[in-house]
């Protein structure tokens, strides 16, 4: 298999202030079919069991990589996804997302392969945008089936996962104020890890030596190429079982019915038309916080187009790359992984919950999603040796974006802004005087919905998690003495936004903490008269003598024996005016302790009475009604978007931007 090169001849890069055109991105690994009637006759009975089979053996793939791996990113947190491909690439599976094979079918022609191959990469710049940042290592295996003329690739078993330590400037191999990556560890461009079932020693020792945990390195590479494998042989059988046309054509059905639905019951809920919105980063790490600006111009086409019923994403007015590491590599291969990346955003406009979490993203998302990039030198263009470790704060931004932009054109039937995530941890020497590092995904609160609150503590990466308290306290020097929900995080609304965590780590030994986090000074914003969110905030020491509060960005922030970490995380936007939520959901906030007494009446006019203490609290009918139209009448017009405080801070006293009015 050949393929074009995976860059364009470079153009000119953006200077900052500078308005450029986007361009529809180039289109290397065309989207293709394996059947000559894309699966129309395939047994509908035999797609469901095929179906169902790939995703069990996804499923058994990041269970033994969960069961066997050995650092607490990977084993504890469940940073790390699997996905089964086709021989043309495409992924079938969709119950998260992955990384893509397009760099190793790019770099090894499929009819060299062989059979117990395990193929790897981590270089952000030769991914073809499926890898964002170095502590992401990816492994690839190559199904074969045996038709009559001996061993032929018919697909692909593929992991990627954040990984504790790949080397570079600090531990964690995240450092915030990098202006290059090589100041982030080992770049890997697609190497073959195993050959034909044999460990290629050299390529693991180069890497474990590059990194400061070498053990759990190596531990968690055999965990996941020992998986894939594993998974490969799974897939083998089911090829062989039914057959490679039957198969293929189970293939082509399943991604064929994922975008037929996502026609009929997804794109049919946004008017043809175009939008426009835009959100920030707020800082990099190097210069000092402002506004970097992610904007969508989304365009929604008719039936009759020409290029067909879809609709366009454009990233035009994106902000020039950062000096820090923030930049992400979005504009490869058509941007095929941001738009399997962003496409979950658009379940939100199924007909029911219960209906969204059915529906799967898998490859057939790609005909209905069109996108267009500004030339090389924005955030989501940059050019090499840009730094991304910190990229997180880009993507997962472009989530938000989408959902504001979706919400102008469906009258706001989108969720307010949801929880960004943050890697914090801390590093030292044990009591044993060996060294260690702990870092942990804390998530935050999902954004209030249009029928419901938003969900306190969710995490972005599927199936992960904070790490236990029993297990960090027996293994590092410190005490977890407080894991509960931040009070008040959550942006009022008529549906309240989800929780944050609020934590507090006492340090049993000298050592640093470490923090990579975005919305620090910039909130989750609010929908449709729903309030912000409350930004993330660590502080170290508080109420002590040393009380101090520490950057979102923080390499080896010094932390005393004795001291306290307290981290809050994000609060989700809320949705809807706060002064109609039914007061009773607000008594019941209170009791909860997920709002304050104070809150309540100062962000949803409801007048308490009785006391939490003898379980008597209730509210005062004629009274919140006095005072809630006393508020609605004193406020002033209100934006389609709420943004917080911060946003001000950063905009040169604006509260809202232009785009944020229908």
């Amino acid at each position: 298999m050949t393929a074009a090169p995976a860059t364009e001849p470079a153009t000119d890069s953006v200077e900052p202030g500078t308005e450029v055109p986007s361009a529809k991105a180039p289109t290397q690994f065309p989207f293709a079919s394996l059947t000559a009637d894309a699966g129309a006759a395939a047994d509908p009975v035999l797609v469901e069991i095929v179906q169902g089979s790939l995703a069990s053996v996804e499923m058994e793939v990041e269970t033994a990589i969960g069961r066997t791996s050995r650092s607490p990113m990977i084993r504890d947190a469940h940073d790390f996804r699997a996905g089964i491909h086709d021989r043309l690439l495409r992924k079938l599976t969709g119950r998260s997302y992955s990384a893509l094979v397009h760099p190793i079918a790019r770099d090894f022609p499929l009819e060299e392969m062989r059979p117990g191959d395990v193929f790897f990469h981590n270089d952000v710049y030769e991914s073809e945008g499926g890898i964002g940042h170095l502590p992401d290592l990816c492994v690839t295996v190559p199904v074969f089936h045996d038709s009559g003329d001996g061993p032929e690739v018919v697909a692909f078993v593929q992991a990627f996962g954040h990984h504790d330590d790949i080397g570079g400037a600090v531990p964690g191999s995240m450092p915030s104020h990098a202006t290059s990556v090589f100041e982030e560890g080992l770049m890997v461009p697609p190497i073959k890890l195993w050959d034909q079932g044999v460990p290629v020693r050299s390529a693991l020792r180069i890497m474990t030596r590059n990194s400061r945990m070498p053990e759990s390195l190596a531990a968690d590479l055999d965990a996941e190429c020992s998986a894939c494998l594993m998974g490969a042989q799974r897939l083998g059988e089911l090829f062989d079982r039914y057959g490679r046309a039957t198969v293929e054509a189970c293939f082509d059905a399943i991604i064929d019915r994922t975008t037929q639905t996502y026609r009929r019951e997804i794109l049919s809920k946004i008017p043809v038309g175009s939008w426009v919105w835009e959100d920030y980063a707020e800082h990099d790490g190097v210069d000092e916080p402002q506004l970097h600006t992610q904007r969508i111009t989304l365009t929604r086409t008719p039936a009759e187009d020409p290029e067909g019923e879809r609709i366009v994403i454009d990233f035009a007015g994106t902000s020039p790359q950062a000096k820090g590491p923030i930049n992400h590599c979005g504009d490869y291969s058509d941007g095929v992984f941001l738009k399997k990346w962003l496409a979950p955003i658009l379940r939100n406009l199924a007909d029911t919950p219960e209906r969204m979490a059915e529906l799967d993203v898998n490859e057939g998302i790609i005909p209905l999603i069109e996108m267009r990039f500004p030339p090389k030198g924005t955030l989501l263009t940059p050019e090499f040796p840009a730094p991304t470790n910190a990229r997180t704060f880009v993507i997962l931004r472009l989530l938000g974006v989408l959902a504001g932009v979706v919400a102008k054109a469906v009258d706001g039937r989108m969720p307010a802004d949801q929880e960004t995530i943050r890697y914090t941890g801390v590093y030292g020497d044990d009591m044993e005087g060996r060294p260690y590092l702990m870092r942990e995904v804390l998530g935050g609160g999902s954004g209030g919905r249009y029928y419901a609150d938003g969900e306190d503590t969710i995490h972005v990466v599927p199936d992960s998690r904070n790490l236990p308290s029993e297990f960090t306290e027996s293994r590092f020097p410190f005490l977890v003495e407080k894991l509960g929900l931040a009070m008040d995080s959550g942006g009022a609304g008529q549906f309240r936004g989800g929780l944050g965590y609020e934590k507090h780590i006492r340090m049993l030994k000298d050592g640093h903490f470490m923090s990579i986090a975005d919305r620090s000074i910039l909130a989750c914003w609010g929908v449709k008269g729903g309030q912000a969110g409350r930004p993330f905030e660590v502080v170290i020491d508080p109420d002590g003598p040393n009380e101090r509060v520490v950057e979102a960005l923080a390499d080896d922030e010094p932390v005393k024996a004795g001291e306290v970490i307290r981290i809050r995380t994000t609060g989700g936007g809320g949705w809807g005016d706060p002064l109609v939520r039914d007061p009773e959901m607000v008594v019941r906030d209170v009791v909860w302790r997920k709002v304050s007494p104070e809150a309540a009446l100062a962000d949803y006019g409801v007048v308490l009475t009785g006391s939490l203490d003898d379980d008597t609290l209730d509210f005062d009918a004629a009274a919140t009604e006095q005072r809630r139209a006393q508020v609605a009448g004193d406020r002033p017009e209100q934006a389609f978007f709420h943004r917080g405080p911060g946003y001000a801070q950063l905009s040169g006293g604006a509260e809202v931007a232009d785009v944020d009015w229908l």
